[in-house]
């Protein structure tokens, strides 16, 4: 079977439409029409070379799609059933059996490696190979593979081109507040970084009733729309020291923090920003190697804590719903956030995700 898809072939270059050889589904894999894809932040670390995928690559891991073909091995979900495609898992290992599946012992590989586990591809072109499964999905075509370790089936009721984001980056957000801080009503929030991730996390805290919320960022137009959605200050640290101002803000520091940025010293002003006893959770995505230094003696004696946190800790099954549901109901509307391309437009998607001009892109395959 032909599909169009978007293939990174040169780092750091733009990807180039072309038409792609998929196999059929194997007996344990799930064949999937991709309606739309949301565009990450971790798509574009990979096409930079950050991060060892191979390449030729299928990039895309936010796909939400109908099911057109399924394996004899697959129970989970039937033809015709609306599904999202989110981050890929064993499913065997002590963390995914103990529904920890963001941390399972073989995410790297499951996930940034772009092969299945026997090493092989779904995908070709005239014989060369393309690299594909990447996220257990490779969605940035008009078709992909994925597994049911990673597809998550949703009520036909809901919008499906706009679900796609839910697999990771929204989902990231939300989860790192309602799953991994576990942020309670009255307690006091800070975001360090306010594009799609950061403003998810700032929309769930509003959700589960926090009662201040700190939006920071260098872009006023991401602070302005974060006031929007519920932050009860903003702070542009291109003009005031954002751990100063939230102290004065809270008196003594904010309960919870979370950085987007991935940026040594913006966790390192995080933490200083925390209440004793506060969490600070990092999600920003950093070259590896990168080191964090922190002032010992303000960690250690306050109480402090500082986590990492991937895909929201969340149990994608559960979670992706739950999030559809809130944004019907109104209450969480990262529908706000997002800006529909075509698939022959990815690259100007890219741009304006790179630029800040689009907080969060979706691309429709068809």
């Amino acid at each position: 079977m032909q599909i169009k898809a978007a293939v990174a072939r040169v780092q750091g270059a733009p990807l180039s439409i072309e038409a792609l050889d998929i196999e059929d589904p194997r007996d344990n894999e799930i064949l999937v029409k991709v309606v739309a894809t949301g565009v990450c932040h971790t798509d574009l670390v990979v096409r930079d070379g950050m991060l060892p995928t191979p390449l030729p690559v299928v990039l895309g891991h936010e796909g939400a799609g109908i099911v057109t073909k399924v394996g004899r091995a697959i129970s989970k979900v039937d033809v015709g059933d609306h599904v999202v495609m989110t981050f890929n898992s064993c499913g065997r290992c002590p963390s995914c059996q103990d529904h920890h599946v963001s941390y399972c012992h073989e995410f790297f590989p499951r996930n940034f490696f772009a092969a299945r586990a026997d090493g092989t591809s779904a995908l070709s072109k005239q014989g060369e190979r393309i690299n594909g499964n990447f996220f257990g999905q490779s969605s940035f075509a008009c078709h992909a593979i994925c597994h049911e370790a990673n597809v998550v089936k949703v009520d036909a009721k809901f919008d499906l081109e706009l679900l796609g984001p839910l697999a990771c980056g929204i989902q990231t957000g939300a989860g790192a507040v309602m799953n991994a801080l576990k942020i309670s009503a009255g307690k006091s929030f800070a975001v360090f970084g306010a594009g799609s991730v950061g403003l998810s996390a700032l929309m769930a805290a509003r959700v589960v009733g926090a009662a201040t919320i700190v939006a920071v960022d260098t872009n006023d137009d991401r602070l302005a729309m974060a006031r929007e959605l519920g932050a009860t200050h903003t702070i542009n640290p291109t003009r005031v020291d954002a751990t100063e101002e939230i102290t004065k803000i809270t008196g003594y520091g904010v309960n919870f923090a979370l950085d987007m940025t991935g940026m040594a010293a913006v966790i390192r002003g995080a933490v200083m920003s925390l209440a004793p006893m506060g969490t600070c959770g990092i999600l920003g995505a950093s070259a590896m190697g990168t080191e964090i230094t922190l002032d010992e003696v303000h960690f250690m004696s306050g109480g402090r804590r500082l986590m990492g946190i991937v895909e929201g800790e969340s149990v994608p099954e559960v979670f992706i719903p739950m999030l559809a549901e809130l944004n019907a109901q109104g209450r969480f509307p990262f529908d706000r956030l997002v800006k529909f391309y075509s698939l022959d437009q990815i690259n100007e998607a890219i741009h304006d995700s790179e630029t800040g001009k689009t907080i969060k892109p979706i691309v429709r395959m068809s």
